[in-house]
């Protein structure tokens, strides 16, 4: 590689770095979007953390009266570990949690629903399991719509729309989700890929440049296979977006833009790449949508297009084989 390409790339991925450390810190969450923080991030607390995370969600109303000794005396902690579970809830420190739990009491006291979560057991019957599944799918659908950043929304629309080419990463559950999003962008004229192989997923995104966008997909954040092609994309002056239920984790080092997903709680027969699925979904029709609204004059042709090439496929025979 001669030394001038060199440059180009070192320039193309300081700048990007300028842009990551810049990028402005994300909004405390809003007071309803509390509990699916709790949910999201509890699984990755230390115990004493969780236990504050888990009684601030549980009873905002009796938290919010409470001075920093108070509570930290309530969950049988430190007055350090409450000012840190506050920070990592998003919060610059206790008394912004609190205002977001009197807030939240306020909102549950004027008929707000509280949030349940239910596991489900191995001797539930099927009449159980399909009222628990109902109720975990909704309120992950309802977490995640309230934890979405529509900012960072709006730039990742505006970037797929105006893309020239877009890769897609995802590993396992999360790459069934990226097949869905690639096909749908494919459906309204878009070049999309979505890349299950790590290897070739990394060799394509050597190939992307700058007005490309490269989107991975993990809930857990830290998924190698899933990192690398995105760094290898950001590298090389790709627009890049992340989807994932960990915004601190390590894919956020190399994403513009992040989309904050929720789950519901994990448990032994559901493990959270079935129930990170359902907010991953909801993110990619939200990305979907907007972007068909922003290119609707190329995209409905497109899409009646695909329609129609596809109609006699789904069409009665009138003749017997």
């Amino acid at each position: 590689m001669s030394s001038s390409v060199k440059e180009t790339f070192k320039d193309v991925r300081d700048g990007k770095d300028a842009a990551v450390e810049t990028r402005p810190a994300p909004a405390p969450p809003a007071p309803a979007a509390l509990a699916a923080k709790v949910r999201t991030l509890a699984p990755t607390m230390t115990r004493s953390m969780q236990r504050v995370a888990e009684t601030v969600a549980s009873d905002p109303a009796g938290c919010a009266a409470l001075t920093v000794t108070g509570l930290a005396e309530r969950t049988g902690t430190s007055e350090a570990t409450v000012v840190r579970t506050s920070r990592l809830l998003g919060y610059p420190g206790y008394r912004d949690l609190r205002l977001a739990l009197a807030a939240l009491a306020a909102q549950q006291a004027a008929g707000g629903a509280p949030a349940v979560t239910a596991d489900i057991a191995v001797d539930d019957s099927l009449v159980d399991v399909v009222a628990k599944l109902a109720q975990e799918e909704q309120q992950c659908l309802a977490d995640t719509a309230a934890a979405l950043d529509v900012t960072q929304l709006e730039a990742a629309v505006a970037a797929l729309a105006g893309a020239r080419r877009i890769d897609v990463y995802g590993i396992g559950a999360s790459n069934l989700v990226g097949q869905d999003l690639a096909q749908k962008l494919l459906r309204i004229g878009l070049i999309a890929h979505a890349h299950a192989d790590p290897h070739l997923a990394v060799t394509n995104a050597v190939q992307m440049r700058t007005g490309d966008v490269a989107l991975a997909i993990t809930h857990s954040g830290r998924t190698t296979d899933v990192i690398e092609p995105l760094r290898v994309a950001f590298d090389h002056g790709a627009t890049t977006i992340a989807i994932t239920g960990r915004p601190d984790g390590e894919i956020a080092s190399y994403a513009d833009h992040i989309l904050t997903t929720s789950t519901a709680r994990e448990s032994e027969l559901r493990p959270a790449a079935m129930s990170s699925r359902t907010s991953q979904l909801l993110v990619v029709d939200c990305l979907f949508i907007g972007v068909a609204q922003r290119t609707y004059e190329t995209a409905a042709p497109a899409l009646s297009a695909s329609y129609e090439a596809l109609a006699h496929r789904h069409s009665p025979r009138n003749h017997q084989r």
